[in-house]
């Protein structure tokens, strides 16, 4: 009666089943180690944006790379601007406008700095005109902000290009941006949450990042993917039964055939 499951279109049908499971293990195992990914990386950066601020030199020097588990971490660090070596970031969308990041450098002391992201301006009126941004307070001030790693084309999924017009970037990279520099800075930047003095006028604050479900998502993939093998598994089952019970029938009707044929009428 299960001789039909050695056919060759049900060998092929066990050899996609047999396929399948394995790959939807695999599939939903990835998903869940994402999950623990990025569950780990939202409660870290949710714990550095909620910690108290602490001095930058506690955690980044001149020349010194920022580490990924300090990101988001809120420091403290006094300095003066230099605007003379103030640039402007492309292609910073805020709040569905166009703009720039402004990063001004901040002289921390004899021969060092870190860059300071003092927030977002809009766009000027074409593509090659120069924004309009606010001037920093003058002397001595003190600066409150989210730590950040250099951006990269890898981390930060944009592409660097030469040609750009002048005291203008597309990364905010703190090693290729000191190479033009008269001091050593911090292997990262600071984003500016609150500073004293207050200017008179500043550019727009960056948003807080967005921690998100912490990867929410990504558990319900892997759940999705293992029911997956529960249905897989089911409907081989099904199909069996349902070609068994056909056959079945057949074998009924067939012996029914036989019996009426082989019954000499009255």
């Amino acid at each position: 009666m299960y001789r039909f499951l050695l056919t060759p279109r049900w060998l092929a049908l066990h050899v996609v089943v047999l396929l399948v499971i394995p790959a939807f293990v695999l599939l939903g195992r990835w998903q869940f180690g994402r999950f623990e990914e990025r569950s780990a990386n939202s409660e870290r950066v949710t714990a550095n944006i909620e910690a108290a601020p602490v001095p930058l030199e506690r955690l980044a020097g001149p020349g010194q790379q920022v580490k990924e588990d300090d990101r988001f971490r809120r420091v403290t660090v006094a300095g003066t601007y230099d605007t003379s070596h103030q640039l402007v970031v492309r292609r910073r969308p805020q709040d569905g406008h166009n703009g720039y990041y402004v990063l001004t450098p901040l002289v921390t002391g004899a021969g060092t700095a870190v860059i300071v992201n003092r927030g977002w301006v809009p766009a000027g009126a074409t593509a090659d005109a120069a924004p309009e941004v606010p001037a920093p307070p003058a002397g001595q001030v003190t600066v409150t902000g989210r730590l950040r790693p250099s951006e990269t084309e890898e981390n930060s999924g944009i592409t660097d290009r030469p040609g750009l017009p002048p005291g203008q970037v597309l990364l905010i990279d703190a090693g290729k941006i000191g190479q033009g520099l008269p001091y050593r800075l911090v292997g990262g930047y600071v984003e500016l949450t609150e500073q004293q003095p207050k200017p008179a006028a500043a550019p727009a604050p960056v948003p807080e990042p967005d921690v998100g479900a912490g990867g929410g998502l990504n558990l319900a993939y892997g759940v999705q993917w293992w029911l997956f093998i529960g249905i897989a598994i089911a409907g081989w089952v099904l199909l069996i039964r349902r070609e068994l019970a056909e056959r079945r029938a057949q074998e009924a009707k067939e012996a029914a055939g036989v019996t009426e044929a082989a019954t000499p009428a009255n």
